[in-house]
């Protein structure tokens, strides 16, 4: 449990790298049985959990002293029988490690602690019976227990997580043949523009449609090694952005890739709208937060992982906010939705739930009180971040969840609380 009490955060901070980049890369280099060399990779729990998931499978995994590089050989890996890896908290590890994991040719379970084994798999599972793999599931959530081979053919599945289609990108050129996939439905198109720039690096054959629903990707394929390089992660610099914007102070963030695909970058478009100053300096990005905070209408389907941190950010604006097309934040570590209703109203705010998102009156700032963390990393934050607008102490449980992608996030914070 920490209290965290009110105070107008502003200054400069670095931020940790991407998860999603971090999970990918690692994948990547186990699957190519060569040396990669990953450079300013993040380490946290979601990130170790894949880092443990290799070496299960037989990579020799070591780091820098500095932690700053780690380096993956997987060119001698020797395979058991069969294997069972924990995926702890991390759903992208799952997601996107099942569809790689059917070129093995063994069975390989992947399970993961109480809040995964709660979350939908259903279908992926099916997507990948239908393009050649044995599976089978607790009644389609992990545990779950896939043998390859991958044969190639044409699947229709609805993504309501895009890691569904990324996994399936990552894993359809280790296919034997040929597989096409269809996704009559695809939430969070961004994340999977990630995965294609690694397949473009990797000079991975496929083609794909504009809007990522019509895939075709040729079998047959293998990764290589490389050096990469793993940039800041926009989420978790959504936290700091966000804080400006709610306090009325500045904040920079160090370290981003302007040019970066990631999806969350978007968060710096809807601040603006909502009256913050966004200014550039090469990798550093300032957010201005303005004296009064402006409510909104914002569709997140394509950035889910904001919520929390828009919805904080909405209680401390004036007027109604609707952020809106993103059920899919129902199914993340926790239902984000309701559980960010129940936070601020126990705040003080006037907030009404809806399917598909929420309706927040916001009114400039909010009381102090007791939430909960739900043992969700992106609702600790979000909470921690909204005493830049609090009149009173907040108290959060279950902090230390935070680890899970950003273990250094309240010691960045308690270095700018002014």
């Amino acid at each position: 449990m920490i209290a965290l009490s009110p105070s107008r955060p502003s200054g400069t901070i670095e931020v940790p790298a991407s998860k999603s980049q971090t999970i990918r890369a690692f994948l990547i280099a186990y699957f190519s049985r060569e040396m990669s060399i990953i450079r300013h990779p993040l380490i946290s729990s979601d990130t170790e959990s894949c880092i443990e998931a290799v070496k299960a499978l037989g990579a020799k995994v070591s780091f820098s002293k500095d932690m700053s590089t780690a380096f993956v050989d997987s060119s001698s890996a020797v395979l058991p029988e069969s294997i069972e890896i924990d995926a702890g908290n991390s759903g992208t590890t799952e997601y996107l490690l099942l569809p790689m994991a059917a070129s093995l040719g063994i069975p390989v379970t992947i399970t993961g602690d109480e809040q995964l084994r709660r979350r939908p798999l259903g279908p992926l599972a099916d997507a990948l019976k239908v393009l050649g793999a044995e599976i089978t599931s607790c009644d389609g959530k992990p545990p779950v227990t896939i043998k390859g081979p991958l044969s190639g053919g044409h699947a229709s599945i609805e993504c309501r997580t895009s890691q569904y289609l990324s996994g399936l990108l990552l894993g359809a050129p280790l296919a034997s043949g040929n597989t096409v996939i269809d996704c009559p439905l695809l939430f969070e198109k961004p994340y999977v523009s990630l995965t294609l720039g690694w397949l473009d690096k990797q000079k991975i054959r496929y083609s794909i449609s504009s809007d990522y629903m019509h895939a075709e990707m040729e079998g047959g394929q293998r990764y290589h090694g490389f050096d990469e390089y793993i940039a800041g992660d926009y989420s978790s610099a959504s936290f700091f952005f966000a804080m400006a914007a709610m306090a009325g102070t500045a904040i920079t963030v160090k370290g981003l890739d302007r040019n970066d695909v990631q999806g969350d970058k978007a968060i710096l478009n809807i601040l603006q709208e909502m009256g913050c100053m966004i200014t550039w300096e090469g990798n550093a990005v300032t957010v201005r937060g303005p004296e009064k905070l402006n409510g909104g209408t914002f569709d997140l389907n394509a950035i889910p992982d904001t919520l929390p941190i828009l919805a904080a950010a909405a209680a401390a604006a004036e007027g109604v906010t609707k952020l809106t097309n993103v059920p899919q934040a129902r199914i993340k570590e926790t239902d984000r939705i309701r559980s960010m209703h129940e936070n601020l109203t126990a705040l003080g705010i006037e907030c009404e739930e809806e399917y598909d998102g929420l309706i927040i009156h916001g009114r400039g700032h909010v009381d102090g009180g007791s939430v909960k963390g739900f043992g969700d990393h992106r609702i600790i934050m979000a909470m921690a971040s909204l005493s830049a607008a609090a009149t009173d102490d907040i108290i959060i449980d279950n902090e230390e969840a935070a680890a899970v992608t950003f273990p250094t996030f309240f010691s960045l914070f308690d270095s700018i609380r002014k």
